[in-house]
């Protein structure tokens, strides 16, 4: 009997030591994933500047902490940016300070436009301020990315008309894909398409390979 319970009590103690080591290793990336470190530069950004836009709330924790780390390690000013002053909030709890609002925004000073999608991202950018945005960088000749759901903002904006892109979609759910076939997209179910100077990505699952697309053609200009 003693034996036994012996054994349950190391049982609880190995149990209490790997609960917490899960917090004290993941529970920081998880509430604050920018603060992630050790990533190792291999191409450098220096004097390029970049805006992310992303949902004041819902927005996809993945495909803004990921590129933005990756972005900033390759030596980027990177300027997050959305519809509302403070402080913007994740699907998964991720927050983001806002360093300007889409109205602030003047194209001319950045380098690159980079849209980030998640549940709330329809609900916050699909408007004719994004519209605009979205607009005047194509204009301007900018490089303009998106990922997952926004691509949709960028069709509804009429960019992607005769342009190679992909968006999120499931099984389930194809309403982006026909969407951006509606405006005319050629719509690609890949991870990442480039058409010129337009990146498009599908998901979470694509977002380091967004980055590095995205780093790949600014130093390629």
């Amino acid at each position: 009997m003693r034996r036994a319970f012996a054994f349950f009590v190391v049982i609880i103690i190995i149990l209490v030591i790997g609960i917490i080591s899960y917090q004290k290793f993941y529970k920081k990336w998880e509430k604050n994933p920018a603060k992630e470190k050790n990533m190792t530069r291999e191409i450098q950004l220096n004097g390029k500047k970049i805006a992310v836009v992303v949902a004041y709330r819902d927005f996809r924790d993945e495909e803004y902490f990921i590129p933005f780390n990756i972005l900033k390690n390759a030596g980027a000013d990177v300027v997050t940016v959305s519809t509302s002053k403070g402080t913007a909030v994740g699907a998964d709890g991720g927050e983001a300070k806002i360093d300007m609002l889409i109205d602030d925004i003047d194209v001319k000073d950045f380098d690159a436009i980079v849209f980030v999608g998640g549940p709330g991202c329809l609900k916050y950018l699909d408007n004719e301020k994004s519209y605009k945005l979205i607009r005047e960088s194509v204009s301007n000749n900018m490089l303009l990315a998106s990922i997952c759901i926004s691509p949709v903002i960028l069709a509804k904006a009429g960019v992607l008309e005769g342009k190679k892109a992909t968006v999120w979609s499931n099984m389930m759910d194809k309403s982006g894909v026909k969407i951006l076939k509606d405006y005319g997209a050629l719509y690609y179910n890949q991870p990442v398409v480039v058409d010129g100077k337009i990146i498009t990505a599908n998901g979470p699952g694509a977002a380091k390979e967004f980055a590095q697309t995205i780093i790949n053609l600014l130093t390629s200009q």
